[in-house]
């Protein structure tokens, strides 16, 4: 019984619960002729109507009436005729009925900013934003105010106010005057930079980070940009830059800045698997700092079942810190080539310059020896090489995990001449172009090619490092890892002078995560240069975005009667 009582009175707390939601109270508003911005500006400025009963309503009515008014004449409308009606029911419910009448409209306009703001190039005039004739709106008019505000706040001008500020309104002629004029006062400038906090670091290395000379002319810009070189170097775990006005003398800004030094070592694992070379583990170790000069120094190691390799690596920062540096690389790979019996064991050591240019490019000089020992098929030989080279490469993207859009362009080129410490004269050359676009957001377009040459007159001295094989989850889907090569007399795959690849592929997203995808990809390793033998397939996929990149698994068809359905899987960015 007592179990019974308590249901009952649980039953009934939550009938009243659910009257008092019903009789919550409704706003109705109707302009006429139909304007959906003024109804809901009316609609935002009354707001919820609460649980009022008509009593309470028809008190509020005045009150709504007002707001409604200042909702219209916020829009431009001062001579509206607004009814209110309570109805009852349940819930009870308020009815506004509006005729908003003529709105009132901007006659002269007149927006100047005087001072030294007035000759930058850079302060922009929003005058354009309220243009004589057309409908006044108080919002847009604070914007303007709010946007010349800003500007001074970026470029520095912290005495700068407002001499004059007029909105005149005549609503019986239904026009409206405005008036604005800003004087910018004099623009500040930007002091000496000091650094403070637990940085072990020469102060001439922390100065080359500073984008700025003592004296430039205050950009909100260069103070982000202080913070963002700072943050990107890899050396600090927190940056706080603080250029506070209030601390200014004769308009010259300190600058402060305050730093704490990150852990100087980290390890990383990474645990990957394609189709191309199966499971594959990837280990690198990083000094991020060993001296006050900002030296740093790591190792990293990849393995897999058909390649295994490990990597050393000695940074010096130039000057700029952020964009030159000079690496000290070396490493060790031992690879086994196709299943043919074929191997590579291959140890480059030298110097390389990596610049990154104001245009985005990434440029590196390099200087490399490498000497290897291979087999490939009954054939087996050591080759050593001195090469410079230079590559070039951009990254244009929206997004560096799953772009929408974006386009990646790589070129690099390498030579060897006989007798400086080389056995062959050689020039070899690689590009690659990827491109992505996406249409009404879920229609998404890939595309890429690749070419590669070897250019020498002793190919029999080109080592299989260098050489081309085609195939695979990133060549030409639908036939095996490194299978499309020139062969010898035995069949066995030994690699070719030239490279051709290209991709297109059509992807529908069916969720934010989930696409489908078909492709056709064509290409082929070959030795003679007019393209003589292009493999050709044609598949569909599947594509899950996950956090660190979209995971791809593909049914690929070769259209050249080598096999059946191959299946592909791999992970990464598509860029």
């Amino acid at each position: 019984m007592c179990i019974s009582n308590r249901r009952g009175v649980a039953l009934a707390g939550l009938l009243l619960v659910s009257a008092t939601e019903l009789a919550a109270a409704e706003l109705d508003v109707r302009i006429e002729p139909g304007n959906r911005t003024l109804r809901e500006n009316i609609e935002n400025h009354i707001g919820d109507l609460g649980d009022r009963d008509e009593r309470e309503l028809l008190r509020y009515s005045r009150i709504a009436r007002e707001q409604a008014q200042k909702a219209l004449q916020a829009l431009g409308y001062y001579n509206a005729a607004i009814d209110s009606e309570v109805i009852a029911g349940e819930p009870p419910r308020l009815s506004l009925r509006v005729k908003p009448g003529p709105p009132v409209r901007l006659r002269t306009v007149r927006v100047r900013v005087e001072g030294p703001a007035a000759e930058l190039k850079s302060f922009q005039n929003p005058q354009g934003a309220l243009e004589p004739g057309t409908t006044l709106n108080h919002g847009r008019y604070e914007e303007v105010k709010q946007r010349i505000a800003n500007q001074a706040s970026r470029f520095g001008f912290f005495e700068g106010r407002f001499t004059r500020q007029r909105l005149a309104v005549d609503p019986r002629e239904n026009f409206a005057d405005i008036e604005l004029v800003f004087e910018s006062g004099p623009r500040y400038h930007l002091g000496e930079v000091s650094f403070e906090g637990d940085a072990p670091f020469d102060a001439d290395l922390l100065e080359r980070m500073v984008p700025f000379e003592p004296g430039t002319p205050y950009d909100s810009e260069w103070v982000a940009e202080l913070s963002q070189a700072l943050q990107s170097s890899g050396y600090f775990e927190g940056v706080r830059v603080d250029a506070n006005p209030a601390n200014a003398s004769e308009q010259r800004i300190p600058v402060s800045v305050l730093l704490t030094t990150r852990e100087p070592r980290t390890l990383g694992l990474g645990l990957g698997f394609s189709t191309d070379v199966g499971p594959r583990i990837r280990l690198d170790w990083t000094r991020h700092w060993v001296n006050p000069q900002g030296h740093s120094y790591g190792a990293e190691a990849e393995l897999s079942a058909p390649r295994q390799n490990v990597g050393l690596w000695y940074d010096v920062p130039l000057d700029p810190p952020l964009t030159d540096k000079l690496r000290y690389a070396g490493g060790y790979q031992y690879e086994e080539l196709g299943d043919n019996d074929s191997l590579s064991r291959l140890l480059t050591v030298g110097p390389e310059w990596h610049r990154r240019l104001g245009n985005g490019w990434k440029r590196v000089w390099s200087l490399k020896w490498q000497h290897e020992e291979y087999r490939l098929g009954d054939d087996s030989g050591v080759s050593t090489l001195l090469m410079p080279g230079i590559a070039y490469s951009l990254l244009r993207s929206d997004n560096r995990i799953d772009p929408n859009r974006g386009y990646r362009l790589e070129f690099e080129l390498a030579g060897a001449k006989q007798g400086l410490m080389s056995d062959a004269d050689l020039i070899h050359a690689n590009a690659m172009l990827k491109g992505l676009g996406t249409l009404f957001e879920r229609h998404r377009f890939l595309g890429s090619v690749q070419l590669g040459a070897n250019i020498t007159d002793e190919y029999t001295q080109v080592p299989p490092s260098l050489r081309y094989f085609a195939g695979g989850d990133q060549s030409v889907r639908g036939y095996d890892y490194q299978s499309l090569s020139p062969t010898n007399s035995d069949g066995d795959r030994i690699g070719g002078r030239y490279q051709f690849a290209v991709s297109a592929e059509y992807q529908y997203s069916l969720t934010e995560k989930w696409r489908v995808a078909t492709f056709m990809d064509q290409g082929n390793a070959f030795n003679s240069a007019d393209f003589p033998s292009l493999k050709s397939s044609v598949g569909v996929g599947v594509r899950w975005v996950s956090p660190v990149g979209p995971i791809r698994l593909d049914l690929a068809h070769p259209l050249d009667g080598d096999g059946g359905v191959r299946l592909h899987f791999s992970m990464g960015p598509e860029l």
